[in-house]
């Protein structure tokens, strides 16, 4: 399943914003959006454009947010749950769909303005790529990693439903222990 560009962008930003959280990684060092030097350089990665206070409240909003999100991982094995959680997001969001052209992304849906706070942006995408994905049926492309020690979400975008793991190493940990205990190492 092809999802439109903006779809696979929020799909990945919003995984990205859960798993910054303390614990969603093993071996991590702790809360990897504690500052607002992090949400700066969260801001700049995922390419988001419009406006970026960059106070402790933005980050203190920023950091709400993943709970929520991360509910709706949680929730991908009960449509209806998963859409009263991604209603929820958009009624508190205040969603008000409208096509825009910028950057050369073509036509695409933004759901709040471009003056909106970032917090109130990132919820907003996320639950409309959110909307996509309960359409078209595919909610089992959201998952939690499959490596025992990681809680991290990803989104499954591989045509053939095949990624387990997260983007931050967890298949290759696995297969190298795993050729390590082969080996006798």
């Amino acid at each position: 399943m092809a999802f439109a560009h903006d779809t696979d962008v929020a799909l990945r930003t919003a995984a990205a914003l859960v798993n910054t959280a303390v614990g969603a990684f093993p071996h991590e060092e702790g809360d990897t959006l504690s500052t607002v030097e992090e949400l700066r350089g969260f801001y700049k990665t995922w390419d988001w454009t419009g406006r970026f206070d960059g106070d402790a409240a933005e980050l203190k909003q920023a950091r709400a947010l993943r709970p929520r999100l991360r509910a709706a991982w949680l929730a991908a094995h009960d449509d209806a749950a998963a859409a009263e959680l991604v209603n929820e997001l958009l009624r508190d969001g205040r969603a008000l769909p409208q096509l825009v052209d910028h950057d050369g992304y073509g036509w695409h849906i933004h759901a709040t303005d471009t003056d909106a706070p970032f917090a109130r942006r990132m919820q907003v995408e996320a639950a409309m790529a959110f909307v996509d994905v309960i359409r078209a049926g595919e909610l089992s492309r959201l998952r939690v990693c499959a490596a025992d020690d990681c809680d991290d979400v990803l989104a499954d975008l591989s045509r053939n439903r095949s990624k387990r793991y997260c983007d931050r190493g967890c298949g290759n940990r696995l297969a190298a222990a795993a050729y390590r205990s082969r080996q006798g190492l």
